[in-house]
């Protein structure tokens, strides 16, 4: 049987980045984690693990050595071409929500996908 496990990240406004999370991953706001310091993200369906968002007072400097990579695609395996237009549909969503694209990956001849960071730089990537 697998862990019950939560994603901890440090952020300089954890309600910022809980709201950006929730919107990018389909998630919502879980109850009695609202406070100005800390917010918590959870899968309304159970299955996902938490997100939880603490203020921290340093700032990110260096790239992430773990990231977050949103499967538009859902599992494979793939047709790439629908992959391809459903990552590029949802770019922009998220650019909207306050991320900020830095490079797009290619597989071959492919949309591999698209690397971004949300709203306080940390990377990751719409696949």
């Amino acid at each position: 049987m697998a862990t019950y496990w939560t994603l901890g990240c440090d952020a300089d406004d954890p309600q910022r980045l809980a709201a950006f999370w929730a919107f990018a991953l389909g998630y919502v706001k879980e109850p009695g984690f609202d406070e100005p310091d800390n917010a918590s993200v959870v899968d309304p369906d159970g299955k996902g693990p938490a997100i939880a968002f603490l203020k921290v007072p340093e700032g990110k400097s260096a790239k992430n050595r773990m990231h977050v990579d949103v499967r538009v695609a859902g599992p494979g395996p793939w047709d790439m071409a629908e992959r391809a237009r459903l990552i590029r549909q949802r770019v922009p969503e998220l650019v909207a929500a306050g991320a900020t694209v830095v490079r797009e990956e290619r597989y071959g001849d492919a949309l591999g996908h698209v690397v971004m960071q949300d709203p306080e730089g940390n990377e990751f990537c719409v696949a």
